[in-house]
Protein backbone atom coordinates (compact mmCIF):
# COMPACT_ATOMS: atom_id res chain seq x y z
CA UNK A 1 0.00 0.00 0.00
CA UNK A 2 1.30 3.51 -0.74
CA UNK A 3 2.09 5.66 1.65
CA UNK A 4 1.01 9.25 1.72
CA UNK A 5 2.99 12.04 0.63
CA UNK A 6 4.67 14.79 3.12
CA UNK A 7 6.51 17.20 0.85
CA UNK A 8 8.34 18.58 4.11
CA UNK A 9 9.61 15.13 4.74
CA UNK A 10 11.81 15.26 1.47
CA UNK A 11 16.08 15.86 2.03
CA UNK A 12 16.25 17.44 -1.51
CA UNK A 13 14.80 17.48 -5.37
CA UNK A 14 16.15 14.04 -6.67
CA UNK A 15 14.92 12.47 -2.88
CA UNK A 16 11.29 14.02 -4.03
CA UNK A 17 11.33 12.87 -7.48
CA UNK A 18 12.57 9.53 -6.89
CA UNK A 19 9.58 9.03 -4.50
CA UNK A 20 7.58 9.63 -8.08
CA UNK A 21 9.33 7.34 -10.01
CA UNK A 22 9.99 5.03 -7.38
CA UNK A 23 9.92 1.37 -8.24
CA UNK A 24 11.00 -1.35 -10.63
CA UNK A 25 8.31 -0.62 -13.42
CA UNK A 26 7.50 3.04 -13.39
CA UNK A 27 10.59 4.66 -15.41
CA UNK A 28 9.74 1.81 -18.17
CA UNK A 29 6.08 2.88 -18.16
CA UNK A 30 6.60 6.33 -18.42
CA UNK A 31 9.51 5.10 -21.83
CA UNK A 32 6.71 3.57 -23.49
CA UNK A 33 4.33 5.87 -22.90
CA UNK A 34 6.55 8.47 -24.56
CA UNK A 35 6.31 6.83 -27.32
CA UNK A 36 2.65 7.18 -27.87
CA UNK A 37 -0.63 6.87 -26.01
CA UNK A 38 -1.41 3.33 -24.95
CA UNK A 39 -4.05 0.76 -23.81
CA UNK A 40 -3.22 -1.39 -20.86
CA UNK A 41 -2.34 -4.39 -23.00
CA UNK A 42 -0.10 -2.65 -24.57
CA UNK A 43 1.29 -1.42 -22.03
CA UNK A 44 1.59 -5.16 -20.93
CA UNK A 45 3.53 -6.17 -24.02
CA UNK A 46 5.64 -2.83 -24.25
CA UNK A 47 7.06 -3.73 -19.87
CA UNK A 48 7.63 -7.38 -20.08
CA UNK A 49 7.79 -9.50 -17.06
CA UNK A 50 5.46 -6.57 -15.38
CA UNK A 51 2.43 -7.91 -13.79
CA UNK A 52 -1.03 -6.83 -14.68
CA UNK A 53 -1.37 -6.37 -10.32
CA UNK A 54 1.83 -4.23 -10.53
CA UNK A 55 1.18 -2.66 -13.38
CA UNK A 56 -2.75 -1.58 -12.84
CA UNK A 57 -1.20 0.07 -9.40
CA UNK A 58 2.09 1.70 -10.76
CA UNK A 59 -0.56 3.59 -13.32
CA UNK A 60 -3.06 4.48 -10.53
CA UNK A 61 -0.11 6.12 -8.61
CA UNK A 62 0.87 8.16 -11.92
CA UNK A 63 -2.36 9.57 -12.36
CA UNK A 64 -2.48 10.20 -8.61
CA UNK A 65 1.27 12.30 -9.10
CA UNK A 66 -0.18 14.37 -12.39
CA UNK A 67 2.28 12.10 -14.83
CA UNK A 68 -0.02 9.77 -16.26
CA UNK A 69 -4.00 10.76 -17.72
CA UNK A 70 -6.57 7.71 -17.83
CA UNK A 71 -8.84 8.74 -20.51
CA UNK A 72 -12.06 6.78 -20.87
CA UNK A 73 -13.89 6.46 -24.16
CA UNK A 74 -18.09 5.37 -23.63
CA UNK A 75 -17.41 3.14 -26.22
CA UNK A 76 -18.61 -0.84 -26.43
CA UNK A 77 -16.44 -2.51 -25.26
CA UNK A 78 -15.31 -0.22 -23.22
CA UNK A 79 -11.86 1.55 -23.93
CA UNK A 80 -8.98 3.31 -22.27
CA UNK A 81 -5.53 5.09 -23.04
CA UNK A 82 -3.36 6.36 -20.66
CA UNK A 83 -0.90 9.21 -22.17
CA UNK A 84 1.44 11.34 -20.15
CA UNK A 85 0.52 14.60 -19.08
CA UNK A 86 3.03 17.79 -19.56
CA UNK A 87 4.33 17.36 -15.94
CA UNK A 88 4.90 13.59 -16.91
CA UNK A 89 6.78 14.82 -20.28
CA UNK A 90 9.10 17.48 -18.16
CA UNK A 91 9.55 14.24 -16.24
CA UNK A 92 10.78 11.87 -18.89
CA UNK A 93 12.66 14.70 -20.20
CA UNK A 94 14.67 15.02 -17.14
CA UNK A 95 15.19 10.90 -17.12
CA UNK A 96 17.18 12.02 -20.61
CA UNK A 97 20.53 12.34 -19.34
CA UNK A 98 19.99 9.38 -16.70
CA UNK A 99 19.30 7.38 -19.68
CA UNK A 100 22.02 8.51 -21.95
CA UNK A 101 24.30 7.82 -18.76
CA UNK A 102 23.42 4.01 -18.60
CA UNK A 103 23.78 3.53 -22.37
CA UNK A 104 27.02 5.27 -21.94
CA UNK A 105 28.12 3.78 -18.89
CA UNK A 106 26.71 0.30 -18.38
CA UNK A 107 24.22 -0.63 -21.47
CA UNK A 108 27.06 -2.14 -24.03
CA UNK A 109 27.64 0.34 -27.06
CA UNK A 110 28.18 -0.84 -30.54
CA UNK A 111 31.18 -3.19 -30.13
CA UNK A 112 29.42 -4.90 -27.00
CA UNK A 113 31.46 -3.45 -24.23
CA UNK A 114 30.63 -0.47 -21.84
CA UNK A 115 33.69 1.06 -19.83
CA UNK A 116 34.14 -0.30 -16.15
CA UNK A 117 35.13 2.85 -13.60
CA UNK A 118 38.29 1.73 -13.73
CA UNK A 119 38.34 2.59 -17.56
CA UNK A 120 38.88 -0.91 -18.50
CA UNK A 121 36.12 -3.08 -20.90
CA UNK A 122 33.65 -4.54 -18.89
CA UNK A 123 31.82 -6.65 -21.07
CA UNK A 124 29.08 -9.50 -19.61
CA UNK A 125 31.50 -12.01 -19.88
CA UNK A 126 34.48 -10.04 -17.70
CA UNK A 127 31.66 -9.60 -15.45
CA UNK A 128 30.61 -13.34 -15.21
CA UNK A 129 26.94 -11.95 -15.43
CA UNK A 130 24.54 -10.46 -17.91
CA UNK A 131 24.21 -6.12 -18.20
CA UNK A 132 21.21 -5.86 -19.48
CA UNK A 133 18.17 -8.66 -18.69
CA UNK A 134 17.23 -10.32 -21.63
Amino acid sequence: MRSVRRPGAYVCGIDAAMDVIGGKWKVLILWALDEKPCRFGELRRAVPGVTEKVLSSHLKELEDDGIVHREEYAEVPPRVEYSLTPRGASLNAALGPLGEWGRENVFPGADGAALAPEGRAAGAAATKRPLVRA
